[in-house]
């Protein structure tokens, strides 16, 4: 049976590694900034979020994005809608390994609600899609107001970057809805413009010199 589940590697003990993707789950050098700048930055939040804003997410991971959402729209009032889509999810204990490298975080509250579906951090309205994004998106019924794309990355995970999934992001998607991603390669940036997105080239978190931002025209 195919193990659906993700399986890691941890590089200096602390850092998850995919061994599916061989690939880290956020950043070796501050994944917490690179969230904050990437995701948050990259949309526009905390500025953009209202009652019933929606985001959704192409890769919940460890739920680095969640918390650190959490933390700048706790003080939102009414609530926002969060969902992502995850084809591999870890195991509650792999979890709060990793989420140690970052004290600053109270992980607790999500830690408690690991394997829940559905479940409610502050006012984020949380949902967790498990399975292939290629066969749950599209039946998704939902359109988003910002996108999370933070799969692998392209060369270890093409199969979250293809034309196809980009368009379906893009059907999607609420009208001026946006997109952040760390990825500046030049086949997702076609995928996503052709898609519908305008998409722009942004300075990159760290040594990453561009990631990708833009808004549905």
């Amino acid at each position: 049976m195919h193990d659906q589940h993700a399986i890691l590697d941890w590089r200096d003990g602390q850092t998850p590694v995919s061994t599916r993707f061989d690939d880290p789950y956020f950043s070796l050098e501050n994944g917490l900034d690179e969230a904050r700048h990437v995701f948050l930055q990259g949309n526009g939040l905390p500025a953009r979020a209202r009652p019933g804003f929606h985001i959704a997410e192409l890769g919940f991971g460890t739920g680095l994005n969640l918390l650190v959402t959490h933390g700048a729209l706790r003080e939102q009032r009414g609530p926002v809608r969060y969902t992502s889509f995850e084809a591999f999810p870890m195991a509650r204990d792999d979890v709060a390994r990793a989420l140690r490298a970052f004290p600053s975080l109270d992980a607790t509250p999500m830690l408690d609600m690991w394997g829940a579906g559905r479940f409610a951090l502050g006012p984020l309205q949380v949902e967790i899609i498990q399975g292939d994004a290629r066969e749950t998106l599209p039946k998704w019924p939902g359109r988003a107001d910002a996108w999370y794309l933070d799969g692998f990355a392209p060369a270890k995970n093409p199969e979250l970057w293809t034309d196809a999934l980009m368009a379906e992001v893009a059907r999607h998607t609420a009208p001026g809805g946006s997109f952040a991603t760390y990825t500046a390669a030049g086949h997702v940036r076609r995928a996503l413009a052709r898609a519908g997105f305008e998409v722009m080239r942004a300075p990159g978190f760290g040594r990453k010199r561009h990631m990708s931002l833009g808004s549905l025209g």
